[in-house]
C-alpha cells in the first residue's frame, strides 16, 4: 500500500507539473505534506534547500530522498520511476505529434496560458516558505535575505546552489546562543 501511495504521489505531481522541475515543487509539496502527511512543511523546506545545492533535476532528487525516507530503497526506486515515467511517455507522444501542430494558434495559446498558473503555484509555495521562515527569523532578516538572494542570482548571475550553500554555511557557523534560566528571567523582568 505504501509503495502504491509513493507511486501515485510522484506520478501525479510529475504528470501535472508542466514546465519541468520548479513547477513540480508545489505539487510535490501538496502530495508529501498535505495529502499523505509524510513530512511537515519545515522539513520539506529543508530538503528542498539541500536538494537545490546538488546537481541534477530537483524533482528526481526530491522523489529519491522522500521515497527512500517513506519506503526505503524500494520506495526510492518507485518514486524515481513515478517521476520519470510521465516525462518519457509524454515526450514520446508530444514530440511525434507536436511538430505537426506547432504553428496552430490554439496550441501556442495553450502553452502561454500555462505560464501564469505555474507562476501562481510558485507564489503560493513562496508564501508557505515565508511563513515557515518566520518561525526562526524575523521579517527584516527574511527581507534582507530575499533582496541579497535576488541581487546575487538575478543580477550578478551567481548560481542558486552557491547562494543556498553560503547561507547554510553562514547558519551553521553562527554561535549558539545559550538561554540560561537567569538570562530568561532577566528578559522577562523577574530579576
Amino acid at each position: 500500500m505504501k509503495q502504491k501511495d509513493i507511486f501515485i504521489a510522484f506520478f501525479r505531481s510529475s504528470m501535472l507539473g508542466y514546465g519541468g522541475g520548479p513547477s513540480t515543487i508545489p505539487l510535490i509539496y501538496k502530495e508529501v505534506v498535505d495529502t499523505f502527511d509524510w513530512m511537515k512543511g519545515e522539513e520539506f523546506t529543508e530538503v528542498l534547500a539541500i536538494g537545490n545545492m546538488l546537481p541534477g533535476p530537483i524533482n528526481t532528487k526530491l522523489a529519491g530522498y522522500i521515497g527512500y525516507r517513506v519506503g526505503g530503497i524500494l520506495g526510492m526506486i518507485t518514486a524515481i520511476i513515478a517521476t520519470v515515467l510521465p516525462t518519457i511517455i509524454l515526450m514520446i507522444i508530444l514530440l511525434t505529434s507536436l511538430s505537426s501542430f506547432k504553428d496552430i494558434k490554439w496550441v501556442n495559446g495553450m502553452k502561454e496560458s500555462i505560464v501564469p498558473v505555474v507562476g501562481v503555484m510558485l507564489g503560493v509555495l513562496t508564501w508557505q516558505f515565508y511563513k515557515s521562515a518566520k518561525s526562526g527569523l524575523k521579517t527584516p532578516t527574511i527581507i534582507i535575505h530575499l533582496i541579497v538572494g535576488l541581487v546575487l542570482i538575478r543580477f550578478l548571475h551567481i548560481h542558486p546552489g552557491i547562494v543556498i550553500a553560503t547561507l547554510l554555511l553562514f547558519a551553521i557557523l553562527q554561535p549558539v546562543k545559550s538561554t540560561s534560566s537567569n538570562d530568561y528571567q532577566q528578559k522577562k523582568g523577574k530579576v
